[in-house]
């Protein structure tokens, strides 16, 4: 009886080490499947530009170039444009896009259309926005970033955002931001801020003498001090 025992010991061992190493394995992989969760929906919070989908009802009353709105829940008609919903420059039905600054529409428009030939679309992640949509986003990146200054480094206040004014769009995706990196300014669009790659503003001067030298961040810009 001791000897049957002893005999199947090992045995017993290696399959407790099998289950005790299967048991580790998927721990493992259920562990990595929710840090890139988490990863990734941290990086679609953060992606300046973008608003999260409200989850309360969205304000009533809004309308196009009206100028004001809930702070609590920004709509469409503040300038909201979710993720997955991004219009191209021409859908001016949509007021990010349609209450732009027209010198710098028309500039986009004539940029997007020669990029179609090189088989690029320009994407408005955010274009025009209400002060209370500026304000929101404001407000959010203080907690992302965990103070006010660091905050403007990304997002300026209402009085001084060039969003607000409609003269300023930030775009997407990549393949359209390399395509402007090399071409935009013979079209007068000039990336402003050194880390911002997707924020653009109407320069006409450009065409001739080439983008101004950009920005470190919008907290190096005169215009921010207003």
């Amino acid at each position: 009886m001791n000897t049957r025992t002893t005999s199947r010991s090992p045995r017993a061992r290696r399959r407790r080490f099998a289950v005790v190493a299967v048991a580790l394995a998927l721990a493992v992989v259920v562990t990595f499947a929710v840090q890139q969760s988490l990863s990734v929906a941290f990086a679609d919070a953060a992606r300046p530009g973008t608003l999260p989908v409200p989850t309360d009802r969205p304000a009533e009353g809004g309308t196009a170039g009206a100028g004001t709105g809930s702070v609590i829940a920004p709509s469409e008609a503040d300038g909201v444009i979710r993720d997955g919903d991004q219009p191209t420059v021409f859908d001016v039905d949509r007021v990010a896009v349609g209450n732009l600054d027209p010198a710098l529409l028309a500039a986009l428009q004539r940029a997007a259309a020669d990029a179609e030939g090189d088989g690029i679309t320009f994407r408005v992640n955010s274009g025009w926005r209400t002060p209370a949509l500026q304000e929101r986003m404001l407000q959010d990146a203080i907690v992302q970033y965990g103070s006010e200054a660091e905050a403007r480094r990304w997002v300026a206040t209402p009085e001084t955002s060039e969003h607000v004014t409609g003269d300023a769009v930030d775009l997407g995706p990549l393949p359209a931001l390399d395509w402007l990196v090399q071409r935009g300014w013979r079209y007068g669009l000039c990336q402003i801020y050194a880390n911002e790659t997707w924020h653009y503003e109407l320069r006409p001067d450009a065409a001739d003498d080439g983008c101004p030298e950009m920005l470190a961040d919008p907290t190096a810009d005169p215009r921010m001090q207003r």
